[in-house]
């Protein structure tokens, strides 16, 4: 049985890593050359549950026209081997202006309408399943104070009852967005699960177009969202700071 990076091989005997790339403190993330194509791989320790789940889900993006990052299968036609799976190289420059904004919140809205009702991610929970479990994947609420815990869920109340989708999960990071003149390629799918739409939309300028008390929800939700997924370091006690106290 091949064991971390020696399962590039099943991508072909000339496979081979170029660089390191900037993936987060969960995965290994390098630019490889697949015959003499780049792409990116990336090793980590998700379950096979769930890198079937993201690699069937951006193939389906992909199929539907969307610009992904969808999965470059082995020489025998598995989406991921031994952890590892390796993803098309998405060119292209983050988001600055008000305009690049609004063509994400474009780019996130269909992927929205394109993933209604498709099941959770294998262990994840969703900020309204939250309300009541208390654990999921990355989220332990019982490591953060009664205080901000009752603090994110009243936030998250206020999403009850909505259709969920696909959420990109992390959009308002520029480093997850690859733009050219023609499309917007979202990348880094490792916190993508089943939720609210709202979770991705409270972007930079408004640039979802909501009114106040709209962005006020979506706004006070995202922040909870990451405050908690985070807990507890710097950033996800700067996001607590945003969520309202009741």
């Amino acid at each position: 049985m091949t064991t971390g990076w020696d399962a590039l091989g099943q991508w072909g005997a000339d496979a081979q890593r170029v660089e390191r790339l900037a993936g987060g403190s969960s995965n290994d993330v390098w630019s490889v050359r697949i015959n003499g194509q780049l792409a990116v791989a990336r090793l980590g320790k998700r379950s096979d549950a769930d890198l079937a789940w993201e690699g069937a889900l951006l193939q389906h993006l992909e199929h539907s026209g969307l610009t992904v990052p969808a999965p470059i299968p082995t020489i025998d036609g598995r989406l991921f081997a031994d952890g590892l799976m390796v993803m098309k190289y998405m060119e292209g420059e983050p988001p600055e202006t008000e305009a690049d904004w609004r063509r994400v919140a474009d780019t996130l809205r269909q992927l929205h309408r394109l993933t209604q009702g498709r099941p959770q991610r294998p262990g994840w929970r969703s900020s309204t399943d939250l309300l009541h479990a208390d654990t999921g994947t990355r989220i332990d609420l019982t490591a953060m104070p009664a205080e901000a815990v009752a603090r994110c869920r009243a936030a998250w109340a206020r999403l009850a009852g909505r259709q969920t989708c696909v959420v990109h999960g992390n959009p308002t990071n520029p480093g997850n967005i690859r733009m050219t003149a023609e499309r917007v390629a979202l990348i880094d799918w490792d916190e993508a699960h089943a939720d609210v739409p709202e979770l991705d939309l409270a972007l930079p300028h408004n640039a979802a177009g909501f009114d106040a008390a709209e962005f006020d929800i979506a706004a006070q939700a995202s922040a909870a969202w990451e405050a908690a997924v985070c807990w507890k370091d710097d950033y996800s006690v700067q996001r607590l700071a945003e969520v309202r106290a009741i």
